[in-house]
């Protein structure tokens, strides 16, 4: 089994100073799903968030993961101290994906989230249900029947 990931960045999840409530929160689901599921591998996205949360709570449980980076320097407008955990993660991963070609566009991180889908089987969502990337990627995996896990923050 493979499971992908899609969540939202820490904005709409507590903020950006982690331990939060919500963030031990998410973890700890995210923690239990992987446990009940027992994947043979994941994929993350990669993000600043859900994404980065999901592919360390991998490592820590020594599952194997694909991190499918949506483009080249996905990373270089983030502050330093993301950029430095992003490349830690990355040298972790057991495979990256460079899933688009090129610079920054809104519409690669749609076709990462589409390839992520594509190629697993069950979907954890950490959604609040607003609008957004997190709620396309979801609509997506309805749209091709793919089994979702809802985590609500």
């Amino acid at each position: 089994m493979i499971i992908g990931c899609t969540g939202h960045r820490p904005d709409k999840l507590g903020g950006y100073k982690l331990p939060n409530p919500t963030y031990i929160h998410v973890c700890q689901e995210i923690e239990k799903a992987l446990k009940e599921f027992k994947p043979d591998k994941c994929i993350s996205g990669m993000c600043i968030g859900v994404d980065q949360w999901f592919a360390n709570i991998c490592v820590k449980l020594g599952i194997s993961f694909i991190a499918a980076v949506p483009f080249v320097k996905q990373e270089v407008m983030w502050p330093e101290k993301s950029r430095i955990i992003y490349q830690k993660l990355l040298a972790k991963a057991n495979e990256v994906v460079i899933v688009s070609e090129g610079e920054y566009s809104a519409a690669k991180m749609q076709i990462r989230n589409e390839w992520m889908v594509d190629r697993c089987d069950l979907l954890l969502a950490i959604w609040n249900g607003t609008k957004g990337g997190t709620a396309n990627c979801i609509d997506y995996a309805k749209k091709i029947g793919r089994e979702i896990r809802y985590i609500a923050p």
